[in-house]
């Protein structure tokens, strides 16, 4: 079982984190701070947070994607929704990549810098109702 008003943000810059968290708290969540891979695969297994959001490039050798894969693997954590969150990422004609073409099985994409609203009102309407691999499909 998931915790629904526990969000763990998963960046390796700091000052990311921290404002990201900031944002997330004064719209009422609890916020978990990983700044590696590794502890934010430790903390959404510990913890089960009920949305994660996730950057793809991190300056270690496990990047967004491997911690994505690992928590998709878990039994526990399959429906979690993930928000990947990254400078990689623009909606434009160079590149977008699209959650339900099933390529990576993240619920949302969103580039930074982050607005601020867009993003609280992302995560009320992903926390909302549980994620299912089937919802990421269609």
């Amino acid at each position: 079982m998931t915790n629904r008003g526990i969000v763990l943000v998963v960046d390796d810059d700091k000052d990311y984190v921290e404002s990201t968290a900031a944002i997330l708290e004064s719209g009422g969540y609890e916020v978990l701070k990983a700044y590696s891979g590794r502890e934010g695969t430790e903390l959404a297994h510990s913890r089960k947070p009920g949305l994660i959001l996730l950057d793809i490039m991190m300056e270690e050798k496990t990047t967004g994607y491997d911690v994505l894969r690992k928590i998709r693997e878990h039994a526990e954590l399959a429906t979690v929704p993930v928000i990947i969150i990254s400078s990689l990422y623009h909606e434009g004609p160079n590149f977008q990549l699209d959650p339900s073409a099933g390529v990576v099985p993240a619920d949302l994409f969103l580039a930074k810098p982050i607005d601020p609203p867009h993003l609280l009102a992302e995560t009320a309407r992903l926390m909302g109702k549980p994620s299912t691999p089937a919802s990421r499909k269609k």
